[in-house]
């Protein structure tokens, strides 16, 4: 059993010794999906593997939350927003955008990127040092940010 899963596995009982209704459902969801992870896998799951279904999980509820939004349904958008909030605190301590700008510019400069074709490379050098600590989409687009400075 991984330390999320341990740590989800505590806060549950703690949340339903407490009656909070609302962290010890999120926390059940959670704990379902990283038990699905773990039987699809037929073995226990790393803390890599973890940190991956915890942050899927976080991003459905931010896709949710947007797409409520745009229903107008607000109430259940901050749910969603809420069920993050509470799934965040299992994940890694993410890195801040200059910290990421810094790793970026590293690896543009050691996959020898000239152009927007070699994002694939500057890609490949940056997701492992990243991986559960940033969002991809942000680390995409702070590699596109690189390269344009690079062929501008």
């Amino acid at each position: 059993m991984t330390a999320i899963q341990d740590r989800v596995k505590s806060d549950l009982i703690a949340a339903m010794k407490s009656g909070d209704a609302f962290r010890k459902d999120t926390l059940r969801l959670i704990k379902s999906e990283l038990d699905k992870a773990e039987t699809d896998k037929g073995s226990e799951l790393t803390d890599a593997e973890a940190v991956t279904v915890v942050n899927r999980a976080v991003k459905q509820r931010h896709d949710a939350a947007d797409a409520f939004l745009q229903a107008g349904r607000s109430d259940l958008s901050d749910k969603e927003k809420n069920e993050a909030a509470i799934l965040t605190e299992y994940l890694p301590e993410q890195l801040s955008e200059d910290k990421l700008r810094e790793l970026v510019d590293e690896a543009v400069r050691e996959s020898g990127a000239a152009s927007k074709s070699d994002m694939g490379k500057v890609m490949k050098a940056i997701m492992p040092k990243v991986s559960g600590r940033a969002d991809g989409k942000l680390v995409k687009s702070l590699v596109d940010e690189a390269i344009a400075k690079l062929t501008s």
